[in-house]
């Protein structure tokens, strides 16, 4: 895979984590806001194989710290999904 191509993908699965999180200000029902930030969770675990793909590449430059803060990012998406999972309905 050409360096640009891995760029792209993390680019794209990347930004689309913020913009479900974003998304889900507004939405409809509750379960339409966990559907969303279960989508960024989702793009959050693609934007973590592509990291990996870039860790175990020669020559790529070092991610630990950006596979650290997506660790983070999905603790904090986990502990959303779960918690309005169990909020009383609307």
């Amino acid at each position: 895979m050409r360096r640009y191509d891995l760029a792209r993908q993390l680019f794209r699965s990347g930004t689309s984590i913020g913009a479900n999180v974003f998304e889900a200000q507004h939405p409809e029902s509750r379960q339409d806001f966990v559907h969303k930030m279960k989508i960024a969770a989702k793009e959050a675990a693609e934007t973590n194989f592509w990291l990996l793909i870039c860790q175990h590449r020669p020559g790529y430059p070092p991610c630990d710290h950006l596979i650290a803060k997506l660790d983070e990012i999905n603790r904090l998406l986990s502990a959303i999904i779960s918690s309005s999972k169990k909020a009383k309905p609307d």
